[in-house]
């Protein structure tokens, strides 16, 4: 699917030569190039060879508008496409371009980069690159994922990404959880007069009615959520005021209070999106903390029926207040509840996926290096208990068949068994790091290329098919 490009009679393209991906400018005349590197004339031919780095990306970037992401925030079904390696976008343009989606194809977190040794100027360097290898023009978002302060936020702002996912955990007053009924009372007593007066008055002896369902706070419930969220709330403006600085409306703000130990109640999810808007903060998305749970690399643990309950709920919240996107975080391989999903929110939604990736990048190993998947799946194993620090699994480990015990064709069973995905999905920190293990990691990836992309685009294409997301004529 790689596409050439015509502009002022030079030929622009990206291919793989000694195995090294270049860019590559190519014409019978001589010609003056904005990228940095020599223009050789080989034969009767001016070529030359440009490094695909983050300078180049900006070049490229100015000629080629489209490799640049935009805000989605008018877009109404938006596919978040994490790429751990920066090698995985083509399958996902792949699976993307047949449906009526836009994708973000940029989508890391500060965990992720720090895991996997890069910073936001490569990862929007390298989708940049691949979005002008596969000449996909329709426009895609790039998400500075769980950030958490200004200081974050800033480096994925220069890095170009127009999207910014706040993850208010770290700001939110969780104590409150543990206070009594008089404490609360006390607490609340400290804020100003006016204030105390307009949360009153907004949320006691109120009936909200929320499509089907009346939503009522008590006294005690408003003041609770008052002391919990306020602080974060307070926080999310000063971000918006931040984010309209530096982009003016070209951004995309999504609130996260989805890392949370408790799901999200309708009255707190009502609370939040109404203080958000006394504010005026411009909300894009919002990600609440749905029941059951979300566990990465499988799919959704629950009674489906309660989840669907539940979740209509915070759908009608949304449509009431603004019909913003609901957004769905650890969104990867929750097969059995898309369809609720993508019923109830109407396709206007956002999804993060992001370990689905990385696993079909192991199948990929696991189908063409079997030695190398065997090397992988044991140091896994190593890396597991240093991988639980950073994610919450409940995984029953013991459960793995034992890999002397698998013959190489069935090695591909392992990404398709809940424990030995999640035992994967987890750990790629360490692997990624591991000097046993990367360069063949990647040389692999290379070498079996069009695999690697298939993979991606099916898993991708299942996420959209059970979605429902209508497919493009």
């Amino acid at each position: 699917m790689r596409k050439i490009h015509l502009k002022n009679k030079v030929l622009f393209f990206i291919a793989r030569v000694n195995k090294k991906k270049s860019l590559y400018l190519i014409s019978k005349k001589s010609f003056t190039s904005e990228f940095k590197g020599e223009v050789q004339p080989i034969d009767t031919l001016f070529i030359q060879e440009v490094e695909m780095n983050y300078n180049n990306s900006q070049t490229l970037q100015k000629i080629f508008p489209f490799t640049l992401s935009i805000s989605l925030r008018d877009k109404k079904t938006t596919f978040g496409c994490g790429d751990r390696l920066g090698l995985a976008t083509p399958g996902h343009i792949r699976a993307a371009i047949k449906y009526k989606v836009y994708p973000v194809l940029a989508q890391q977190s500060i965990r992720e980069l720090n895991l996997t040794r890069r910073n936001y100027n490569q990862v929007t360097t390298d989708v940049a690159f691949l979005v002008f290898q596969e000449g996909f023009e329709r426009g895609y978002g790039a998400d500075g994922d769980h950030l958490k302060t200004i200081e974050d936020i800033n480096i994925a702002l220069k890095a170009g990404m127009p999207m910014i996912t706040l993850d208010l955990t770290d700001v939110l007053n969780t104590e409150v959880s543990n206070w009594n009924d008089v404490r609360i009372n006390e607490e609340f007593e400290k804020l100003e007069e006016y204030e105390k007066k307009r949360l009153i008055n907004t949320y006691t002896n109120q009936l909200f009615q929320i499509g089907e369902y009346k939503v009522t706070f008590t006294l005690l419930e408003a003041k609770f959520c008052t002391l919990l969220y306020l602080e974060a709330l307070n926080f999310a403006k000063k971000v918006d005021m931040h984010l309209k600085k530096h982009r003016g409306d070209e951004y995309d703000l999504e609130i996260s209070i989805d890392e949370t130990t408790t799901p999200t109640l309708p009255t707190h999810h009502l609370f939040i999106i109404n203080e958000l808007i006394h504010r005026k903060i411009s909300i894009n998305s919002l990600a609440p903390r749905f029941i059951g749970e979300f566990q990465k690399a499988i799919d959704y643990l629950g009674d489906v029926n309660d989840f669907e309950k539940n979740f209509k709920i915070h759908c009608e919240i949304a449509k009431k207040y603004g019909n913003y996107k609901i957004s769905i975080h650890s969104g990867s391989d929750k097969f059995s509840i898309y369809p609720v999903i993508g019923k109830y929110t109407g396709l206007r939604l956002h999804v993060k996926t992001a370990g689905t990736s990385w696993l079909e990048a192991l199948r990929c190993v696991a189908q063409c290096n079997p030695n190398l998947y065997r090397k992988i799946h044991k140091k896994a194993l190593q890396y597991y208990d240093d991988a639980l620090k950073y994610y919450h699994i409940t995984a029953d480990i013991s459960k793995i068949k034992k890999i002397n015990d698998v013959e190489d064709k069935n090695l591909i069973e392992y990404l398709e068994k809940d424990e030995s995905r999640q035992l994967l999905h987890i750990t790629y920190g360490g692997l990624l790091s591991d000097p046993e293990i990367r360069e063949e990691f990647f040389n692999t990836l290379n070498e079996y290329e069009d695999i690697h992309y298939e993979l991606v685009k099916n898993n991708i294409t299942k996420h959209m098919e059970l979605l429902g997301i209508e497919k493009r004529k």
